[in-house]
């Protein structure tokens, strides 16, 4: 049943003045029954989430290509549709001196595991998340932004340009340093707006996913040079700060240039708050005004939701970065750099799918999707161990099950989050909790290493 906002001021009973606040702490009075401006806000958070995650999937779409071109500098061969366009004369990663041309493993490995570029990936938006939640309320949201939009139009102009294996690196971790900003920043604002931005948010970063690995793909399957193609990407910064500038409706309580703001007006109706307000808090109304120990006491409240979501992505990225590229079958009719994008499409399908239900199905305990999703891993561990999947169209359903379980464990834990927390705590609650998925995919890219290495060395 449709609530009615208009009776926030006190034409219904006090049981429902909490719901009645849900829908109008989003804009002013005066704007709460607009349903044009909720529409705005939810496709202007789809679109921060597309742009935030989109230069980090292009960099872990591209992992295998970047690797396999690394070797195509030794006179190995390059394992991609499109050779001679990797190889132009306009764009040409720089080549590790490795030479793979001997190598009689049975699963046609790189001499570098893409889990390499994992952590390129990653390790700055561990940093950041990790130290950013006890100082990021001192930088207004418009600074943010700015700063997420030009190190992410960087990492572009960098891996596009590039002339050595450092400074695809370097690329590759401004990328890293836009992503982690952006959701540190971007999940925050969302305590500034009414909850259904929750899933306009995850649907966006899921997007970015499968919108990303398919542009990648895409256009260089077309002809369009990888240097092209990266060039192309610029006009996702532009797209953010259209977003967050043009498309949002901000309320009144959103600070701009400025750190001073007034306090979010918000209630996410009926919750279970994650720390008692009254006997911990005293006369907090934002997050500028929390100390070190409250910050730390919030912190092991989150615990719950932050740990299972951190195994989740161990187990999905061990998968993604360790098992992907020797999940191989060679009687395919697919070459191996095209098995390894099918499983990165099929992944970013199911994180898309799942990443947009939340509205349709919400999951309290996200410790059931952890569990499954290690039972996942170790199956598939197995799988690439013994090699008993007769086709690779078995694989093709794990794989969409494991970006459904990843998926829909993120979209929940901060949904979750995001209802639980009270008005004062929600913004810190939701940027400090973000550092839980970079964790694991950070232990998980770690282990990945060495698991490459060994399994490479058997005949």
């Amino acid at each position: 049943m449709r609530r009615n906002d208009r009776s926030v001021n006190g034409s219904e009973s006090d049981s429902g003045d909490d719901d009645n606040e849900v829908e109008s702490h989003v804009v002013s009075p005066s704007e709460t029954q607009d349903v044009m401006t909720r529409g705005r806000n939810f496709v202007g958070f789809w679109l921060l989430g597309l742009c935030n995650n989109f230069a980090y999937v292009i960099m872990l779409s591209a992992a295998h290509d970047i690797l396999s071109q690394q070797q195509a500098g030794t006179n190995a061969t390059l394992p991609t549709a499109q050779p001679t366009v990797l190889n132009g004369t306009d764009w040409e990663l720089p080549s590790i001196a490795v030479d793979n041309s001997s190598n009689t493993s049975r699963y046609d490995c790189n001499p570098v595991s893409t889990a390499a570029i994992l952590l390129a990936d990653i390790l700055p938006t561990l940093v950041i998340k990790f130290s950013a939640p006890f100082f990021i309320h001192l930088i207004p949201y418009s600074i943010r932004v700015l700063l997420c939009s030009l190190t992410a139009a960087t990492s572009f102009i960098i891996v596009s340009f590039s002339t050595g294996i450092w400074m695809s690196i370097l690329g590759v971790v401004f990328a890293s340093v836009s992503s982690g900003l952006g959701e540190l920043s971007f999940l925050g604002l969302t305590s500034f707006f009414h909850s259904s931005v929750i899933s306009g948010w995850s649907s966006g970063t899921g997007g970015a996913g499968i919108l990303g690995a398919l542009s990648y793909s895409g256009l260089t399957q077309v002809g369009l040079s990888p240097k092209n193609t990266l060039l192309v990407m610029l006009l996702v910064p532009v797209l953010m700060m259209i977003s967050y500038f043009g498309v949002l409706v901000h309320p009144p309580s959103l600070p701009g240039w400025s750190r001073k703001r007034a306090p979010p007006q918000t209630d996410r109706g009926a919750r279970r708050p994650l720390l008692d307000e009254e006997d911990h808090q005293e006369d907090v109304t934002n997050t500028e005004t929390l100390g070190l120990k409250e910050k730390v006491f919030i912190v092991r409240g989150l615990l719950k939701y932050m740990i299972p979501l951190a195994v989740v992505y161990f187990a999905e990225y061990f998968i993604n970065q360790g098992l992907f590229e020797l999940l191989y079958f060679p009687k395919s009719d697919l070459k191996h750099s095209e098995q390894y994008r099918w499983y990165q499409t099929l992944y970013q399908l199911g994180v898309f799918i799942s990443r947009s239900s939340v509205n349709c199905v919400q999951i309290k305990k996200i410790w059931i999707l952890a569990a499954l999703q290690c039972v996942n891993a170790l199956v598939l561990l197995l799988a690439v161990y013994y090699q008993f999947f007769p086709s690779i169209f078995i694989v093709f359903a794990f794989i969409l099950y494991e970006g459904l379980l990843g998926g829909a464990s993120y979209v929940n834990t901060f949904n979750n989050i995001s209802r639980e927390s009270s008005d004062s705590l929600r913004e810190f609650a939701l940027g400090a909790a973000c550092v839980s998925d970079t964790l694991g995919i950070s232990l998980s890219g770690a282990l990945a290493i060495p698991l490459h290495d060994y399994l490479c060395r058997l005949p």
